[in-house]
């Protein structure tokens, strides 16, 4: 296997071997001390890894054997950094570092020029979250990034606008029971005079919502915050911040 290619087509997931935590730890002892087969056999027991991170980036016109290709490339560095002191899964290590390459990879590759600064800005700022997601175990917040590389939040915010892949008019936005919300659904023309009447109608929907969902719709859709922070910044679990949010759609939609 070379470093930077590997053949995938007419591979079954179900032929790929799937190693156990205990093997990859004696595995990467193995590898630091010289025995390079080590790391062919690490490789060649974490391909499904790759292959199910590789689902994410799927859909965006780009060819599944390249994908893997720059997955196992996320993976071999993965390998060849992973530090055995620390008290880390391996996988919770590696995931990051090949959505990393994936990323890079499909930025670079983004027909929508951007201007160098920005495109640095933005590497600066997926690195540091690589970084913050590895030493803290955990998604860190735009302000958390910002402050590891010392810039502001919203200079981070807009450089990884920047390189984000456009979004299609047919991408679901919102879906319940089956019936789905696109973007297209959401641009519509400011001079229409039916306007006024649909914010009024959105208005009351939301005077109707209790003042906790209020909030968590204020955070989520007007600060742009993730569920993760709103949560924070409530007190409640994740899990509670979504059933409340989707609670709340459900409600202002049924009453517009």
């Amino acid at each position: 296997m070379s470093y930077n290619k590997v053949e995938i087509s007419g591979i079954s997931t179900s032929n790929l071997v799937v190693l156990k935590e205990s093997e990859k730890m004696e595995l990467l002892k193995k590898m630091k001390e010289g025995d390079e087969s080590a790391r062919d056999e690490l490789i060649n027991g974490n391909l499904r890894l790759v292959l199910s991170v590789i689902q994410r980036f799927m859909g965006r016109g780009e060819n599944p054997d390249d994908l893997f290709q720059v997955g196992c490339i996320g993976l071999m560095k993965s390998i060849d950094n992973f530090d055995t002191s620390h008290n880390v899964r391996f996988s919770t290590y590696a995931v990051p570092m090949i959505s990393g390459e994936l990323r890079r990879y499909l930025r670079d590759n983004n027909p929508i020029r951007v201007s160098r600064s920005l495109r640095d800005l933005a590497y600066k700022a997926m690195q540091a979250k690589e970084k913050l997601t590895n030493d803290n175990l955990r998604e860190p917040t735009i302000e958390e990034i910002a402050r590891e590389i010392g810039f502001t939040k919203e200079e981070v915010v807009v450089a990884l606008e920047s390189i984000s892949d456009p979004i299609s008019l047919h991408e679901p936005v919102y879906s319940d029971a089956g019936d789905t919300i696109y973007v297209m659904d959401q641009v519509g023309d400011k001079n229409d005079d039916n306007n006024w009447l649909d914010e009024i109608a959105l208005k009351e929907a939301i005077g109707r919502l209790g003042k906790r969902e209020k909030k968590i719709l204020h955070l989520r859709f007007f600060k742009g915050r993730t569920q993760v922070e709103v949560a924070q910044e409530i007190g409640i679990s994740q899990a509670q911040v979504s059933r409340l949010e989707k609670g709340a759609l459900t409600r202002i939609k049924k009453h517009i």
